[in-house]
């Protein structure tokens, strides 16, 4: 009776013990995306070619941008410039994967508060580095989106036309230009 007692007590403790153990490591590497990003478009004609623009933004892997600053850099009908001129939403949904490589997508919707003008960055092919590891959120590095845009005037943009093209927005980079955006739009349409 005392070994089928002991034997019953053993096999309890191993069915209790074997309920705690479990492995809950990740193996996803999380990148957040911060800091200022430069946007060139190409295409558009007289005020719809003066689109260029500096963004600010943080998200960490997808989800809504959490815009931190915005500007114009030339004033014109179909966008003014100042505090509070426009309201700037977006989205990111990107990954790292094992050996860092950060891949994914990022638009952007720039409107008007003073005329109603829209500006529309598609979702865009998003690419960079980072320096997080499974236990770590890394740092977004050399990101690039590449994509094409769209503007709708407001009714209050005298000289603002219909537009679209193809832009290039760059992260913390004076190196971003329409020429790499060319090359890296070959593919996109």
């Amino acid at each position: 009776m005392k070994k089928l007692l002991l034997l019953v007590f053993v096999a309890v403790e191993l069915a209790v013990c074997g309920c705690g153990s479990s492995n809950n490591t990740s193996t996803t590497t999380n990148t957040q995306a911060t800091g200022n990003w430069e946007a060139q478009l190409t295409g558009g004609t007289d005020q719809a070619s003066l689109l260029d623009f500096v963004t600010s933004f943080n998200v960490t892997n997808s989800g809504p941008l959490d815009i931190t600053g915005f500007g114009f850099f030339n004033q014109g009908t179909c966008f003014a410039t100042g505090t509070n001129a426009e309201t700037v939403t977006g989205n990111a949904s990107f990954s790292t994967s094992s050996t860092n490589s950060v891949t994914g997508t990022l638009n952007l919707t720039i409107t008007s508060t003073t005329n109603g003008s829209v500006l529309t960055l598609d979702p865009g092919s998003l690419t960079g580095t980072s320096n997080g590891t499974t236990t770590t959120t890394g740092t977004l590095s050399n990101g690039v989106v590449v994509g094409t845009w769209s503007l709708q005037p407001g009714t209050g943009a005298t000289g603002c036309n219909a537009a679209k093209g193809n832009y290039i927005l760059c992260q913390d980079k004076a190196t971003c230009s329409v020429t790499g955006a060319a090359a890296a739009l070959k593919g996109v349409h």
